[in-house]
Formats: C-alpha cells, sequence, structure tokens
C-alpha cells in the first residue's frame, strides 16, 4: 500500500523539526580550566578517572588541569582570567576576599582539616609553646600549611616572630629528617610520604583538634559563576561521580594514577594515598556541601587571630546550590 504523498511529507516535516530540536538542547562542548594547588599529584586520582572513563566528554566538557605551588596561586590564576575555577584551600580564598576580590566558593572538598605539625621525637615538641626560637617548615608561603601553621601558633598565644620560617616545598620532609628544621607543617598524605621513607617516631599536633576548617574548596570569580554557572554544574557532576566511582574501585583509581600523577609510579603507595583522600572526601551533609556554622566558626576565628582584619561575609561568599542541583 502506497504513503499518500501528502502524509509522507508531514511524516518528512516532522523528523526534520525533531532532528533539529535534538541539535538545539544539545549541550555546547566546552573546556573547563582547573587551577590546582600542586601538579598532578596521585590526591587527585579522581580527575584522571575522570578522563579515562570519558565523565567529561559525557557531560559535553574538556578538562585542562593548570598546576600551581599553593593554594594561593590557583586562586591567582583564576583572578587573572587564566582558569575558570581554582582547587585551593579555604584560607587562601577568604583572604583573596578580604582584599575585595569577588568570588564564590561552590563545593567542599574535604570537609576536615588535614594539616597537621610534625616534628621528630628526639626534638621533645609537645606543644606550640616548644616551637619558640625554632625553625619550622612550610611547604609555601602561598600553601594551607602556612596558614594553619598561623592557627597553631595563636591558639598557642605565640607570635610568628618568635620562630623562623623556611619554605621547604611541596610534601618536603627531607629538612625535617636532616635536621634542618625542628618540626614541619604538613598534611596527612605528606606524613604518610614520610613515614615510608623512614621518618621514624614523630608527635604530630592536629590542626582539626584546633579550628577543623575545611582543607580544601572549588571556587570561581563571580563573573564565572553568572556568566558559566551551566558548565560549573556539569564540571561538579563529573567530579562528584569520578569521586564515588573512586570509592567503589580504588584498585583501579590506583593504576590510572600511574599513568598520569607525577608521584603515581608506586601502585601501591596510590592505593594508599586514595584511600586516604576517599576518607577526607567523606561529608555527613553530602559530597561537596558547606556546613554553614563550620565556616562562621572559621571566619570568627580568622578575624579573632587577625588573619583576617575584617569579615567577609562568608555565609554569601559560599553557596551549596549549585551541589543542591547534581544528582
Amino acid at each position: 500500500m502506497k504513503v499518500p504523498t501528502t502524509l509522507l511529507s508531514i511524516l518528512l516535516i516532522l523528523a526534520v523539526v525533531l532532528i533539529g530540536c535534538a541539535k538545539e538542547t544539545q549541550q555546547p562542548m566546552e573546556t573547563i580550566r582547573m587551577a590546582s594547588w600542586s601538579k598532578p599529584i596521585v590526591e587527585q586520582s579522581n580527575l584522571y578517572v575522570a578522563k579515562e572513563k570519558g565523565l567529561f566528554e559525557k557531560e559535553n566538557l574538556t578538562f585542562e588541569y593548570i598546576p600551581g605551588a599553593g593554594g594561593g596561586d590557583a586562586v591567582k590564576n583564576i583572578l587573572a582570567g587564566n582558569a575558570d575555577i581554582a582547587f585551593a584551600n579555604l584560607e587562601a580564598v577568604l583572604l583573596a576576599a578580604e582584599k575585595g576580590e569577588k568570588l564564590k566558593i561552590i563545593y567542599n572538598i574535604y570537609p576536615e582539616n588535614v594539616f597537621n605539625l610534625v616534628s621528630l621525637k628526639e626534638s621533645n615538641i609537645e606543644s606550640i609553646e616548644d616551637l619558640k626560637g625554632k625553625n619550622v617548615g612550610v611547604y609555601s608561603l602561598a600553601s594551607g600549611t602556612y596558614q594553619n601553621l598561623q592557627v597553631l601558633l595563636h591558639h598557642a598565644g605565640i607570635k610568628e616572630e618568635d620562630i623562623s620560617i623556611t619554605a621547604t616545598g611541596v610534601l618536603n620532609f627531607a629538612p625535617l629528617m636532616e635536621g634542618q628544621v625542628a618540626a614541619t607543617a604538613a598534611t596527612d598524605t605528606g606524613l604518610y610520604d614520610a613515614k615510608q621513607k623512614g621518618l621514624g617516631e614523630v608527635d604530630i599536633i592536629e590542626v582539626k583538634d584546633v579550628l577543623n576548617t575545611p582543607s580544601d574548596v572549588f571556587v570561581v570569580t563571580e563573573k564565572v559563576y553568572n556568566e558559566k554557572k551551566d558548565a560549573l554544574i556539569r564540571f561538579l557532576q563529573v567530579y562528584k561521580d569520578s569521586i564515588e566511582y573512586t570509592m567503589e574501585n580504588p584498585d583501579e583509581a590506583a593504576d590510572i594514577a600511574a599513568k598520569h600523577a607525577v608521584d603515581g609510579s608506586d601502585v601501591t603507595r596510590n592505593k594508599e594515598i586514595i584511600a586516604i583522600r576517599n576518607k577526607t572526601s567523606l561529608n555527613n551533609n553530602g559530597l561537596g556541601t558547606f556546613d554553614f556554622t563550620v565556616l562562621k566558626e572559621v571566619e570568627a576565628s580568622y578575624v579573632e587571630m587577625g588573619l583576617l582584619q575584617k569579615p567577609v561575609k562568608i555565609e554569601e561568599l559560599a553557596t551549596n546550590e549549585l551541589v543542591e542541583k547534581l544528582k
């Protein structure tokens, strides 16, 4: 039986319209440039998992990793327009906001403070007061290690002038092991590495016991937040999905990290670092979500200690709006 010409024409027109609608609704391919506080390291294995598993392509995104040396570097990169989003410690973000930079904090990467102060047992540094007159290492003066050392000093009533501070480089425990510094401010993963390299018995002071600041966040400029909101939501969806995949498949993530991370050659180590970071990514309120009670406590503490000269209205600076749109 022949299809009537009129009906055939209608079907053809409908097909053309449907194809046109599909093209219109398809999200355009966009590039997201992420400025990090470090080179590509194992701690960020979920990002390499996302690339290998095609999660960025699934959300019509291409991803560019921009390395840095500390959270301050990452924030500077978004302010200069070199990146769309920064992976940075919260302190660096607040200091930039205090200077009048228009920023939005959009995702809580590590809800728990992972910073610490480490010294060799033989140094007998059991409290912050024992640091007086001694040399203390930090990764860099633009890193969270420096700002969290300031938190510890303030809590103990010690001035920065009472100690000497040396920038030793990211994840660098060699100066401590060689006696060049009496203690070093570090992170949990940095401490793990040092122990594997023969650090020996140490005394550890955890910053979270003083102030449990979220360690790292995703932050953007207000301009990017307003102009690229849809792309940011897609990026955060990829990040969240890749974290969940890494938690479920840590062995595979460790193998993938070996191909992408500058410090990823040892797969056994990769598994341990991934386990540590998976744990610090967990959040009772849901991945990426901020607890504003904690944020306000952090802001008040920073003002009290002089790290901030005035409040920056952190409850307006940070938002859960984009996270709430994730699946």
